[in-house]
C-alpha cells in the first residue's frame, strides 16, 4: 500500500509540474512523459528511503 500511494502522489505532483512547464514553454502536454518521470521519481524516493537509517545514532544526546 505504501508503494501504491507513493506512486499516486508522485504521479499527481509530476503531472502538475509537467503541465505547468509545458504550458510555460508553449509545448504540447504529454501524459506519457509524466508517467515515465513519475516512475523515475518513485524509484529515486524508494532508493533514498532505503539508504536513510530509521534508528537514531547511538551517540546522539537527548536533552
Amino acid at each position: 500500500m505504501q508503494y501504491i500511494m507513493s506512486f499516486v502522489w508522485s504521479f499527481l505532483l509530476v503531472t502538475m509540474v509537467t503541465y505547468v512547464v509545458s504550458s510555460i514553454l508553449n509545448v504540447p502536454f504529454s501524459l506519457t512523459t509524466s508517467l515515465v518521470l513519475s516512475v523515475v521519481f518513485l524509484i529515486l524516493i524508494v532508493i533514498i528511503s532505503a539508504i536513510i537509517p530509521n534508528e537514531p545514532t547511538p551517540d546522539a544526546e537527548h536533552h
